[in-house]
Protein backbone atom coordinates (compact mmCIF):
# COMPACT_ATOMS: atom_id res chain seq x y z
CA UNK A 1 0.00 0.00 0.00
CA UNK A 2 1.46 3.37 -0.62
CA UNK A 3 2.00 6.04 1.49
CA UNK A 4 -0.57 8.36 0.15
CA UNK A 5 -3.13 5.28 1.03
CA UNK A 6 -1.73 4.42 4.31
CA UNK A 7 -2.24 8.14 5.19
CA UNK A 8 -6.16 8.20 3.98
CA UNK A 9 -7.05 5.26 6.40
CA UNK A 10 -5.74 6.70 9.41
CA UNK A 11 -7.55 10.02 8.50
CA UNK A 12 -10.42 8.15 8.19
CA UNK A 13 -10.13 6.18 11.24
CA UNK A 14 -9.61 9.35 13.25
CA UNK A 15 -12.36 10.63 11.69
CA UNK A 16 -14.92 8.13 12.90
CA UNK A 17 -13.47 8.05 16.55
CA UNK A 18 -13.50 11.79 16.44
CA UNK A 19 -17.35 11.47 15.52
CA UNK A 20 -18.30 8.66 18.14
CA UNK A 21 -16.49 9.64 21.17
CA UNK A 22 -17.32 13.57 20.80
CA UNK A 23 -20.39 14.76 23.62
CA UNK A 24 -21.27 18.14 22.26
CA UNK A 25 -21.24 19.64 18.68
CA UNK A 26 -17.57 20.46 17.40
CA UNK A 27 -16.63 23.69 16.89
CA UNK A 28 -17.16 25.21 12.77
CA UNK A 29 -13.90 25.20 12.70
CA UNK A 30 -13.11 21.35 13.44
CA UNK A 31 -15.85 20.33 12.06
CA UNK A 32 -14.05 22.01 8.34
CA UNK A 33 -10.90 20.95 9.77
CA UNK A 34 -12.02 17.31 9.66
CA UNK A 35 -14.05 17.43 6.99
CA UNK A 36 -11.22 18.98 4.53
CA UNK A 37 -9.00 16.26 5.78
CA UNK A 38 -11.70 13.89 4.91
CA UNK A 39 -12.20 14.90 1.47
CA UNK A 40 -8.64 15.11 0.78
CA UNK A 41 -8.47 11.44 2.08
CA UNK A 42 -11.13 10.32 -0.20
CA UNK A 43 -9.42 12.13 -3.53
CA UNK A 44 -5.85 10.54 -2.60
CA UNK A 45 -7.54 7.11 -2.32
CA UNK A 46 -9.21 7.52 -5.34
CA UNK A 47 -6.71 9.08 -7.19
CA UNK A 48 -4.11 6.35 -5.92
CA UNK A 49 -5.46 3.65 -8.92
CA UNK A 50 -4.96 6.34 -11.83
CA UNK A 51 -2.15 6.71 -13.81
CA UNK A 52 -1.09 10.27 -13.39
CA UNK A 53 -0.43 12.21 -16.75
CA UNK A 54 2.54 13.83 -17.57
CA UNK A 55 2.89 17.57 -16.85
CA UNK A 56 2.55 19.12 -20.19
CA UNK A 57 0.85 16.07 -22.03
CA UNK A 58 -2.03 16.92 -24.35
CA UNK A 59 -5.35 16.06 -23.24
CA UNK A 60 -7.46 13.46 -25.62
CA UNK A 61 -10.08 15.02 -27.02
CA UNK A 62 -13.72 13.78 -26.17
CA UNK A 63 -15.28 10.99 -28.46
CA UNK A 64 -17.66 13.19 -31.13
CA UNK A 65 -20.39 10.94 -31.59
CA UNK A 66 -21.60 10.00 -35.61
CA UNK A 67 -25.11 11.55 -36.08
CA UNK A 68 -26.79 8.92 -37.81
CA UNK A 69 -29.29 9.94 -41.11
CA UNK A 70 -32.75 7.79 -41.29
CA UNK A 71 -33.16 6.48 -45.02
CA UNK A 72 -36.30 6.87 -46.73
CA UNK A 73 -37.21 3.55 -49.04
CA UNK A 74 -38.87 4.06 -51.48
CA UNK A 75 -42.02 2.50 -53.64
CA UNK A 76 -39.96 -0.15 -55.49
CA UNK A 77 -37.83 -0.46 -52.62
CA UNK A 78 -40.95 -0.93 -50.38
CA UNK A 79 -42.54 -3.53 -52.85
CA UNK A 80 -40.14 -4.75 -54.85
CA UNK A 81 -41.05 -8.32 -54.18
CA UNK A 82 -44.36 -8.01 -54.70
CA UNK A 83 -43.99 -6.35 -57.92
CA UNK A 84 -41.57 -9.19 -59.38
CA UNK A 85 -44.24 -11.41 -58.48
CA UNK A 86 -46.68 -9.66 -60.32
CA UNK A 87 -44.51 -9.31 -63.54
CA UNK A 88 -44.22 -13.10 -63.55
CA UNK A 89 -47.61 -13.91 -63.36
CA UNK A 90 -48.15 -11.36 -66.23
CA UNK A 91 -45.68 -12.59 -68.10
CA UNK A 92 -46.67 -16.24 -67.55
CA UNK A 93 -50.16 -15.25 -68.56
CA UNK A 94 -49.22 -13.69 -71.39
CA UNK A 95 -47.27 -16.73 -72.58
CA UNK A 96 -50.27 -19.36 -72.02
CA UNK A 97 -52.52 -16.71 -73.91
CA UNK A 98 -50.11 -17.25 -77.01
CA UNK A 99 -50.22 -21.01 -76.62
CA UNK A 100 -54.03 -20.90 -76.38
CA UNK A 101 -55.10 -18.99 -79.22
CA UNK A 102 -52.41 -20.58 -81.49
CA UNK A 103 -54.27 -24.65 -80.52
CA UNK A 104 -57.45 -22.95 -80.94
CA UNK A 105 -56.42 -21.12 -84.18
CA UNK A 106 -57.80 -22.83 -87.21
CA UNK A 107 -55.31 -24.40 -89.53
CA UNK A 108 -56.17 -22.95 -92.59
CA UNK A 109 -58.90 -20.68 -93.78
CA UNK A 110 -60.83 -20.01 -97.13
CA UNK A 111 -61.66 -17.24 -98.79
CA UNK A 112 -63.62 -18.11 -101.45
CA UNK A 113 -64.86 -21.74 -103.13
CA UNK A 114 -63.75 -22.93 -106.19
CA UNK A 115 -67.47 -23.67 -107.89
CA UNK A 116 -67.38 -23.49 -112.05
CA UNK A 117 -70.77 -23.91 -113.13
CA UNK A 118 -71.80 -25.35 -114.64
CA UNK A 119 -70.24 -28.39 -113.98
CA UNK A 120 -70.11 -30.57 -117.67
CA UNK A 121 -71.32 -34.54 -117.96
CA UNK A 122 -68.83 -36.41 -119.39
CA UNK A 123 -69.67 -39.93 -120.14
CA UNK A 124 -67.02 -42.62 -120.03
CA UNK A 125 -65.89 -42.42 -123.63
CA UNK A 126 -65.41 -38.90 -123.93
CA UNK A 127 -62.73 -36.96 -125.09
CA UNK A 128 -63.06 -34.43 -123.52
CA UNK A 129 -60.67 -33.46 -120.33
CA UNK A 130 -61.62 -34.38 -117.07
CA UNK A 131 -62.19 -31.80 -114.57
CA UNK A 132 -61.68 -27.84 -114.02
CA UNK A 133 -58.41 -26.22 -114.10
CA UNK A 134 -57.76 -24.06 -111.07
CA UNK A 135 -56.06 -20.66 -110.56
CA UNK A 136 -52.14 -21.36 -109.38
CA UNK A 137 -51.73 -20.33 -106.29
CA UNK A 138 -47.83 -21.25 -105.66
CA UNK A 139 -46.01 -23.78 -103.91
CA UNK A 140 -44.50 -21.82 -100.85
CA UNK A 141 -43.19 -23.90 -97.86
CA UNK A 142 -44.20 -20.76 -95.65
CA UNK A 143 -47.13 -21.86 -94.05
CA UNK A 144 -48.88 -19.92 -91.28
CA UNK A 145 -51.74 -20.07 -89.12
CA UNK A 146 -54.11 -19.86 -90.43
CA UNK A 147 -52.86 -20.69 -93.79
CA UNK A 148 -55.32 -18.85 -96.37
CA UNK A 149 -56.29 -20.07 -99.42
CA UNK A 150 -57.56 -17.89 -102.19
CA UNK A 151 -60.18 -20.98 -103.26
CA UNK A 152 -60.95 -24.34 -102.33
CA UNK A 153 -60.65 -27.04 -102.23
CA UNK A 154 -56.92 -25.71 -103.45
CA UNK A 155 -54.90 -27.76 -105.78
CA UNK A 156 -52.50 -26.19 -105.58
CA UNK A 157 -50.81 -23.03 -102.35
CA UNK A 158 -49.05 -22.96 -99.43
CA UNK A 159 -47.99 -26.27 -98.03
CA UNK A 160 -46.12 -28.11 -94.93
CA UNK A 161 -42.67 -29.38 -96.06
CA UNK A 162 -41.77 -32.13 -92.97
CA UNK A 163 -41.68 -35.27 -92.38
CA UNK A 164 -44.86 -36.86 -91.38
CA UNK A 165 -46.73 -33.62 -92.04
CA UNK A 166 -46.52 -32.88 -95.93
CA UNK A 167 -46.38 -34.78 -97.55
CA UNK A 168 -48.60 -37.34 -96.09
CA UNK A 169 -48.61 -40.98 -95.74
CA UNK A 170 -51.38 -41.83 -98.50
CA UNK A 171 -54.35 -43.99 -96.89
CA UNK A 172 -58.05 -43.56 -96.28
CA UNK A 173 -58.39 -40.98 -93.30
CA UNK A 174 -61.24 -40.78 -91.32
CA UNK A 175 -63.60 -37.65 -90.98
CA UNK A 176 -61.81 -37.28 -87.13
CA UNK A 177 -58.78 -37.38 -88.20
CA UNK A 178 -57.33 -34.08 -88.65
CA UNK A 179 -55.38 -33.26 -91.83
CA UNK A 180 -55.95 -30.35 -93.88
CA UNK A 181 -54.95 -28.89 -97.53
CA UNK A 182 -51.49 -27.50 -95.51
CA UNK A 183 -50.56 -31.14 -95.23
CA UNK A 184 -51.71 -33.01 -98.87
CA UNK A 185 -51.31 -29.76 -101.06
CA UNK A 186 -47.19 -31.36 -101.04
CA UNK A 187 -48.79 -34.87 -102.38
CA UNK A 188 -50.22 -33.13 -105.38
CA UNK A 189 -46.95 -31.25 -105.93
CA UNK A 190 -45.50 -34.60 -106.30
CA UNK A 191 -47.99 -35.82 -108.97
CA UNK A 192 -50.15 -37.68 -105.96
CA UNK A 193 -54.14 -37.64 -106.22
CA UNK A 194 -55.62 -36.55 -103.47
CA UNK A 195 -59.52 -37.68 -103.31
CA UNK A 196 -61.98 -35.43 -100.85
CA UNK A 197 -65.18 -36.32 -99.31
CA UNK A 198 -67.43 -33.88 -97.34
CA UNK A 199 -68.53 -34.76 -93.99
CA UNK A 200 -72.60 -34.95 -94.62
CA UNK A 201 -72.11 -36.82 -97.48
CA UNK A 202 -72.64 -41.13 -98.21
CA UNK A 203 -68.39 -41.23 -97.81
CA UNK A 204 -68.17 -40.51 -94.43
CA UNK A 205 -70.33 -43.52 -93.74
CA UNK A 206 -69.28 -46.77 -92.49
CA UNK A 207 -70.38 -48.03 -95.98
CA UNK A 208 -68.77 -44.71 -97.80
CA UNK A 209 -65.50 -45.77 -95.91
CA UNK A 210 -65.07 -48.93 -96.85
CA UNK A 211 -65.61 -48.27 -100.72
CA UNK A 212 -62.74 -45.69 -100.21
CA UNK A 213 -60.73 -48.88 -98.72
CA UNK A 214 -61.33 -50.71 -102.05
CA UNK A 215 -60.38 -47.89 -104.01
CA UNK A 216 -57.49 -47.34 -102.00
CA UNK A 217 -56.27 -50.95 -102.70
CA UNK A 218 -56.96 -51.87 -105.95
CA UNK A 219 -55.09 -48.16 -107.01
CA UNK A 220 -52.98 -48.78 -110.44
CA UNK A 221 -49.59 -47.84 -110.48
CA UNK A 222 -48.88 -44.19 -112.31
CA UNK A 223 -48.72 -44.17 -115.99
CA UNK A 224 -45.77 -42.43 -116.83
CA UNK A 225 -43.18 -42.25 -113.57
CA UNK A 226 -44.33 -45.72 -112.69
CA UNK A 227 -45.18 -44.88 -109.23
CA UNK A 228 -46.98 -47.89 -107.23
CA UNK A 229 -49.59 -46.58 -104.46
CA UNK A 230 -49.06 -45.96 -101.16
CA UNK A 231 -45.86 -43.98 -102.37
CA UNK A 232 -47.93 -39.97 -102.76
CA UNK A 233 -51.24 -41.65 -103.82
CA UNK A 234 -53.67 -41.75 -102.88
CA UNK A 235 -54.66 -39.62 -99.84
CA UNK A 236 -58.67 -39.83 -98.97
CA UNK A 237 -59.65 -37.13 -96.35
CA UNK A 238 -62.90 -35.35 -95.21
CA UNK A 239 -62.81 -31.72 -96.19
CA UNK A 240 -66.25 -29.60 -95.71
CA UNK A 241 -65.43 -26.17 -97.68
CA UNK A 242 -66.60 -27.57 -101.34
CA UNK A 243 -69.96 -27.22 -102.98
CA UNK A 244 -70.30 -30.87 -103.83
CA UNK A 245 -70.25 -34.23 -101.82
CA UNK A 246 -66.94 -35.44 -103.47
CA UNK A 247 -64.38 -33.88 -105.15
CA UNK A 248 -60.64 -35.39 -106.60
CA UNK A 249 -57.87 -33.49 -107.28
CA UNK A 250 -54.25 -33.19 -109.29
CA UNK A 251 -52.03 -30.43 -109.29
CA UNK A 252 -54.15 -27.59 -110.52
CA UNK A 253 -57.13 -29.53 -111.64
CA UNK A 254 -60.09 -30.17 -109.60
CA UNK A 255 -62.75 -33.28 -110.72
CA UNK A 256 -66.43 -32.64 -108.85
CA UNK A 257 -68.65 -35.58 -108.23
CA UNK A 258 -71.86 -35.55 -106.67
CA UNK A 259 -71.85 -39.91 -106.53
CA UNK A 260 -68.89 -41.49 -106.14
CA UNK A 261 -67.32 -43.00 -109.00
CA UNK A 262 -64.15 -44.90 -108.58
CA UNK A 263 -63.57 -45.23 -112.44
CA UNK A 264 -63.94 -41.78 -113.39
CA UNK A 265 -61.40 -41.30 -110.58
CA UNK A 266 -58.83 -43.54 -111.78
CA UNK A 267 -59.20 -42.34 -115.52
CA UNK A 268 -58.63 -38.54 -114.22
CA UNK A 269 -55.40 -39.80 -112.55
CA UNK A 270 -53.86 -41.82 -115.15
CA UNK A 271 -54.64 -38.63 -117.66
CA UNK A 272 -53.93 -35.32 -115.34
CA UNK A 273 -51.48 -36.63 -112.84
CA UNK A 274 -48.30 -36.94 -115.12
CA UNK A 275 -48.16 -35.20 -118.55
CA UNK A 276 -45.48 -34.79 -121.31
CA UNK A 277 -45.67 -32.07 -124.22
CA UNK A 278 -45.08 -32.77 -127.46
CA UNK A 279 -41.10 -33.24 -127.00
CA UNK A 280 -41.98 -35.78 -124.69
CA UNK A 281 -40.58 -33.80 -121.55
CA UNK A 282 -42.44 -34.41 -118.34
CA UNK A 283 -44.93 -30.83 -117.85
CA UNK A 284 -46.63 -32.65 -114.74
CA UNK A 285 -45.75 -33.26 -112.14
CA UNK A 286 -44.61 -29.42 -111.35
CA UNK A 287 -42.08 -30.93 -108.76
CA UNK A 288 -40.37 -34.08 -109.89
CA UNK A 289 -39.44 -35.65 -106.47
CA UNK A 290 -39.27 -39.54 -107.58
CA UNK A 291 -37.12 -38.64 -110.32
CA UNK A 292 -38.73 -39.62 -113.51
CA UNK A 293 -37.71 -37.14 -115.88
CA UNK A 294 -34.35 -39.04 -115.69
CA UNK A 295 -35.75 -42.48 -116.54
CA UNK A 296 -38.37 -40.67 -119.14
CA UNK A 297 -35.59 -39.24 -120.89
CA UNK A 298 -33.69 -41.98 -121.77
CA UNK A 299 -34.13 -43.52 -125.25
CA UNK A 300 -35.57 -46.61 -126.16
CA UNK A 301 -34.22 -48.75 -129.15
CA UNK A 302 -36.69 -46.58 -131.43
CA UNK A 303 -35.61 -43.25 -130.28
CA UNK A 304 -38.38 -42.32 -128.33
CA UNK A 305 -38.61 -41.51 -124.44
CA UNK A 306 -38.95 -44.21 -122.51
CA UNK A 307 -42.07 -43.34 -120.89
CA UNK A 308 -43.92 -46.93 -120.80
CA UNK A 309 -40.62 -48.62 -119.23
CA UNK A 310 -40.90 -49.56 -116.20
CA UNK A 311 -37.79 -49.03 -113.59
CA UNK A 312 -35.84 -51.33 -112.77
CA UNK A 313 -36.69 -52.14 -108.52
CA UNK A 314 -32.82 -52.28 -107.61
CA UNK A 315 -31.92 -49.13 -109.93
CA UNK A 316 -31.54 -45.82 -108.26
CA UNK A 317 -34.45 -44.59 -109.72
CA UNK A 318 -36.62 -46.68 -107.80
CA UNK A 319 -39.52 -44.58 -106.25
CA UNK A 320 -39.33 -44.46 -102.24
CA UNK A 321 -42.08 -46.30 -100.29
CA UNK A 322 -43.05 -43.51 -98.57
CA UNK A 323 -43.58 -39.98 -98.64
CA UNK A 324 -40.74 -37.58 -97.81
CA UNK A 325 -40.52 -33.79 -98.06
CA UNK A 326 -39.00 -31.67 -100.58
CA UNK A 327 -35.00 -31.70 -100.62
CA UNK A 328 -35.13 -28.01 -100.40
CA UNK A 329 -37.96 -24.96 -99.77
CA UNK A 330 -39.53 -23.92 -103.23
Amino acid sequence: MSKESRRAARAARESRRLGAAGAGRPADGAVGSSASTAAGAASSAAGAGTVRRPAGAPTRAGRRERVRRYHEPTFLERYRTLLIGIAGVAILAVVLGVVLVGATQPVYACASMFDPSPTPTVSPGSSTRLGFPEEDMGNSHNVTRPQTYLLCPPASGTHINAVGQGPITPRVYKPSDSVGPPNWVHNLEHGGLVVLYRNDSPGATTAGLQAFQQFFDTFPTSPICKIPKGVISPVIARFDQMPHPYAVLVWDRVLYMDTWDPALAIRFFNEESERLDADGALVAPPEDATGCKARIASPSPSGQPAQSVQPSAAGPAAPSSSPKPSPAAS
